[in-house]
């Protein structure tokens, strides 16, 4: 079974809009060596579809998706994705 991921398309008068699917899940796990990410399908494809909408044309450096624990992440460390040049 194929699947498309739609992706705001990113405009600079509205800025970054990030969409979540429904029933989301997606844990944070760290040790001493290992940064996990476990998710459920729709966790998954909610953050694939984050991580495209950072990687557009136009998106400027220093953007970032702020995951926060406990709220959209089950975790005690907020999870922090930045764009780069």
């Amino acid at each position: 079974m194929d699947q498309i991921i739609n992706v705001p398309e990113y405009r600079t008068d509205e800025g970054i809009r990030f969409v979540w699917d429904d029933d989301f899940e997606i844990e944070l796990q760290i040790d001493l060596r290992e940064v996990v990410i476990k998710a459920n399908r729709t966790g998954l494809t909610s953050l694939a579809r984050h991580l495209l909408t950072l990687a557009q044309e136009g998106v400027r450096e220093g953007a970032h998706i702020h995951l926060t624990a406990d709220q959209e992440i089950e975790s005690s460390y907020d999870l922090i994705v930045e764009r780069r040049a």
